[in-house]
């Protein structure tokens, strides 16, 4: 049970880290860095603004994964088909976010615009300010983000053997994934150091891999799923 808990913990935590560097969220997460570099004055304020911008994201996807989790088991019809249908859904559900990570499927969503009047309100919040960028980076979903959040997430939430599992620690570690690369650039940014291009450029090559080779591992398992749950 214990060691079931730590893979899936481990493989919501990568799913975060897969998401933060997709081209749309490092994007996000781009400006998220750029913001912080504009207090390299102060290096308690740079990593404080990292923790807040994370605590940010970790805030927003635990309230979205909660109320999802928690509106499909508080319905008894659709708590009881998960509760013995789950694993037949999971196969389909793994295939469809692996054709969205190898790019077989696409689908429009709108994307998020840092403005003028946004990035002053922002900057005039100071640390919070930096909180309020993660919540509201959180929200601008993309079709990648989108499909590891809706699709692979909130299914291994609602397997999890506790409400804290499905409504706090999963949602949170993927929170935690998700802002991975803006605390690390934020000690970076901090302590003065000048490799941050070098970083993005590997980034940039690894999301490609590694997105490429869990989206296989998602089909792979998806079918194993459905070959012994469905058929």
């Amino acid at each position: 049970m214990i060691d079931s808990m730590i893979t899936v913990a481990l493989t919501v935590l990568w799913l975060g880290i897969l998401t933060s560097i997709s081209p749309c969220p490092l994007a996000t997460n781009i400006a998220a860095i750029s913001y912080l570099g504009k207090r390299t004055g102060a290096i308690r304020n740079v990593i404080l603004g990292g923790i807040a911008y994370t605590s940010g994201r970790m805030l927003t996807y635990v309230v979205i994964a909660f109320a999802v989790v928690e509106t499909l088991f508080s319905i008894s019809a659709v708590s009881m088909f998960l509760q013995t249908s789950m694993n037949k859904i999971l196969g389909p559900v793994l295939i469809v976010t692996g054709m969205f990570l190898l790019e077989l499927l696409t689908l429009n969503i709108p994307g998020f615009a840092m403005t003028g009047t946004l990035q002053r309100r922002v900057d005039s919040g100071g640390i919070w300010g930096a909180g309020f960028l993660g919540i509201l980076f959180a929200l601008s979903f993309c079709p990648v983000s989108a499909a590891l959040f809706f699709g692979s997430l909130i299914p291994l939430s609602l397997q999890a053997r506790t409400r804290i599992q499905s409504g706090i620690l999963y949602p949170s570690l993927y929170g935690i994934g998700t802002a991975l690369p803006v605390i690390i650039c934020a000690f970076f940014i901090a302590f003065g150091m000048n490799s941050l291009g070098r970083m993005f450029t590997f980034l940039t090559r690894f999301e490609r891999w590694s997105r490429r080779i869990t989206g296989i591992v998602f089909i792979v398992v998806g079918i194993y799923y459905s070959i012994r749950y469905i058929f």
